[in-house]
């Protein structure tokens, strides 16, 4: 990877995703300390989505019609921690309710770029994406398995400050990833809504935001879950760091994997593991070696899911349309699913109970799977000579 900015990539990945490791397993913990109910922790966690359902679209518009997708990751890392600085200026529902919006508005700008930024550089070795994007998913195991440790000595309390000295990492990253080339592509003068019009690729996105829909309870309330059923904090960081270290050999061996079979079966059989891994955890949490097991089929989950989605859009998406095509995977999935999955598993929480909550989203998953078996066939070679 001669040419390839590698360790600025990866460096930028790493604190990306320690900011992730932060605040999915420990930031609904962190508000639960602060006195607030389900349905309030579920409104808050949302947040962390709903402004990917606009803001990566709004980022995405501006970095191709400009080609300056480094400033705007820049100036999305110095906002982001401008405003996260709010977390210590109060911490009433609806202060935070504001702070959360607004630093999800510039947080979430900054992955589809890069991801975008990472492929072009990467050109026809695409098939390496795995190398760097493993990276974010050792700084995610570093965080989640540092501070399940810390909390079970010191309060949760300490938790803004942690996540505050994450976000200068991505600062000084943001600051030193280099732009990349955006070449021209014969479908350039092909409007955006004309590919999302083809029914693989509009199939490909309902799946995707149905898959975090299926994630929604997960990133929520998982740790809670686990707290309330007598696991500890360090226990809990271990689970997390479980998931992702199966992710991080699917990343590893994603180039042998993607020569073989074509994404769009690697996307398929994540949806159906997606099922099993969420009843597991649903029915099965008095078993630790159930638990255990089911955090094993993250690997699939998200580490194969993801890599192929990637992919796919990256297929799908060319030219000047790279940009705006991760910025649409990214709302649609993690944006517009990711809202409704925390806020429909805040509702669900309470009313249905935990195991009822997992079982949704189990359903979510099965019903994605039918959603791309039906209408997203297309004609595929591995992706390693599409790409």
């Amino acid at each position: 990877m001669s040419a390839v900015p590698y360790w600025r990539l990866s460096g930028f990945y790493f604190f990306y995703f320690a900011f992730v490791g932060a605040m999915s397993p420990f930031w609904g913990l962190y508000l639960q300390s602060l006195a607030f109910n389900a349905f309030q922790i579920g409104v808050l966690m949302s947040l962390l989505q709903v402004m990917r359902i606009f803001a990566p679209n709004i980022w995405g518009h501006i970095a191709d019609r400009t080609g300056r997708r480094t400033a705007i990751v820049q100036i999305a890392a110095i906002g982001s921690v401008l405003v996260f600085a709010g977390v210590f200026a109060g911490d009433g529902f609806w202060w935070l309710f504001v702070v959360m919006a607004a630093l999800s508005f510039f947080w979430s700008a900054s992955l589809p770029l890069v991801e975008a930024m990472t492929l072009s550089h990467l050109g026809e070795r695409s098939d390496a994406y795995g190398r760097i994007r493993l990276w974010g998913s050792v700084g995610f195991i570093v965080m989640v398995v540092g501070l399940g440790h810390a909390f079970d000595h010191v309060s949760i309390g300490w938790l803004p400050w942690a996540v505050l000295a994450v976000m200068l990492g991505i600062v000084a990253f943001a600051r030193v990833i280099p732009e990349a080339e955006i070449l021209p592509h014969a479908g350039d003068h092909i409007p955006v809504w004309a590919v999302l019009k083809r029914p693989e690729v509009a199939s490909l996105l309902a799946a995707c935001l149905l898959m975090a829909v299926t994630h929604g309870p997960y990133y929520t309330f998982y740790s809670i879950y686990l707290v309330e059923h007598g696991y500890g904090k360090s226990t809990v960081g271990w689970l997390w760091a479980l998931g992702v270290l199966c992710e991080i050999g699917v990343f590893l061996v994603i180039p042998r994997i993607f020569a073989q079979v074509t994404p769009r079966k690697l996307i398929l059989a994540s949806f159906a593991l997606a099922v099993l891994r969420f009843l597991l955890i649903a029915w099965g949490v008095e078993s630790a070696w159930l638990v255990w097991g089911a955090q094993t089929l993250h690997a699939f989950t998200f580490g194969t899911f993801h890599a192929a989605a990637v992919a796919l859009i990256h297929q799908h998406f060319r030219g000047r349309h790279q940009a705006r095509g991760q910025a649409l995977y990214t709302s649609l999935s993690y944006g517009i699913g990711g809202t409704v999955g925390g806020l429909a598993s805040g509702l669900t929480w309470d009313t249905l109970g935990p195991a009822w909550t997992f079982t949704l989203a189990a359903a979510s998953a099965a019903l994605a799977w039918a959603v791309y078996a039906a209408w997203g066939k297309t004609e595929s070679v591995p992706v390693g000579a599409q790409l």
